[in-house]
């Protein structure tokens, strides 16, 4: 049974009636572009063919009801008008209730719904679960109360929603490529302006996710630590920002900050040159500039940003090693743990099977790989009776 077969059954079920619609979003991956959405830097996206669906209709009352099937059928309950509140022993409830809850701070005006959420995003592997999750939920709570916002605005609903709510302070990179992906293309994003450039993939080029099989740990925590040190390095060049730091003001002066802050900000003036760059690789289908490009973007978030584990980093390189300049390869995400992406043409897919044999037998963990191809955004599918 397929998830949006599950979702139209288990709705049907539940609630005596089919859903009115179903909302999809997308997870995404990361090219390239690191902790630089954050920054008002540039990134690299694409959405990806593994989705969030919820199977959606409009109640009489103003309570929001919801079923989690992805855990065990848990459910929660509560208004729409409700200030936002915690749950005790559900975080997949807190995310729904932060984008309600925000969704009311901007003066929407609600209805109560029925939800029956599902999805396939692989969780705590840098694919970007919980983007997906909120924009899905926003796009069909709006929809139940006959609310249509451009996909830009879906997203910084969503991002408003973690970074106020749900406590972990994300740039706009997941929940913009989640709402405004283009089919077979990467999006080059700037996070300043929310300006989206579809980006076409090469043909020959296939989306590669291998789930390293090591747990994100410390990832909020960590992640949060990596924008006040960002946010140090631009106050110290008197910017809010590090986009508005130079790399020739950055050399300049780079001996005068701390050496952690040094780190950090060179990864981030460097990231954005190298996504820029990737981009116009990309859609020239200069391969081997993207190989190295993307080569140059693991080395600094191991050496410079240190968010790498040592099996991330083994496993990179030993694709990387099998790859040469046909292909490139780097961790994607947050960081500790999680997910590489790699951009390799069809004939080396049979490299990477050999390649996780030889990663098990190193440390023991199993890589799952995942051949991903580059989807819409956010949409809203028919219901078939």
């Amino acid at each position: 049974m397929t998830i949006l077969e599950n979702v139209t059954r288990s709705f049907t079920n539940h609630f005596n009636r089919l859903p009115g619609f179903i909302s999809k979003a997308p997870g995404r991956v990361n090219l390239i572009g690191e902790h630089t959405d954050y920054n008002d830097g540039f990134v690299l996206p694409a959405a990806i063919d593994f989705f969030t669906l919820v199977a959606t209709s409009e109640r009489e009352d103003d309570l929001i009801q919801v079923i989690a099937l992805d855990y065990a059928g848990q459910t929660d309950e509560f208004s729409v008008n409700a200030g936002f509140d915690a749950h005790p022993t559900q975080m997949w409830s807190n995310y729904i209730r932060a984008v309600v809850r925000t969704l009311v701070d901007r003066g929407h005006q609600l209805k109560g719904c029925n939800l029956v959420v599902s999805g396939n995003v692989p969780q705590g592997a840098g694919l970007s679960s919980s983007a997906s999750l909120e924009v899905a939920i926003a796009q069909a709570i709006l929809t139940v109360a006959g609310i249509q916002i451009p996909a830009t605005e879906l997203a910084l609903i969503g991002q408003a929603a973690e970074n106020n709510y749900v406590g972990c302070a994300c740039g706009i990179m997941d929940q913009l490529v989640s709402a405004s992906g283009k089919k077979g293309h990467a999006l080059l994003i700037d996070c300043r302006s929310l300006e989206a450039t579809p980006i076409i993939m090469p043909p020959q080029l296939s989306i590669v996710i291998i789930n390293s099989g090591v747990e994100r740990g410390l990832v909020d925590s960590e992640y949060n630590l990596r924008r006040q040190q960002c946010a140090e390095a631009a106050k110290f060049f008197n910017q809010s920002v590090l986009r508005d730091v130079t790399k020739e003001q950055f050399l300049a002066a780079a001996h005068e900050l701390p050496d952690v802050v040094r780190k950090r900000a060179k990864h981030v003036i460097e990231e954005n040159e190298r996504t820029v760059e990737a981009a116009k690789a990309l859609a020239t289908n200069n391969v081997a500039l993207l190989s190295q490009l993307m080569a140059e973007s693991h080395v600094s978030m191991r050496d410079l940003f240190e968010i790498t584990t040592p099996e991330i980093d083994y496993l990179v390189a030993a694709l990387d090693k099998e790859l040469g300049s046909d292909g490139g390869v780097r961790m994607t995400g947050g960081g500790f743990g999680g997910c590489i992406v790699a951009l390799m043409p069809k004939q080396k897919l049979s490299a990477v099977a050999s390649t996780l044999v030889d990663y098990q037998l190193k440390t023991g963990l199993i890589a799952t790989p995942f051949i991903c191809t580059p989807e819409q955004g956010a949409s809203l599918v028919a219901v078939e009776s």
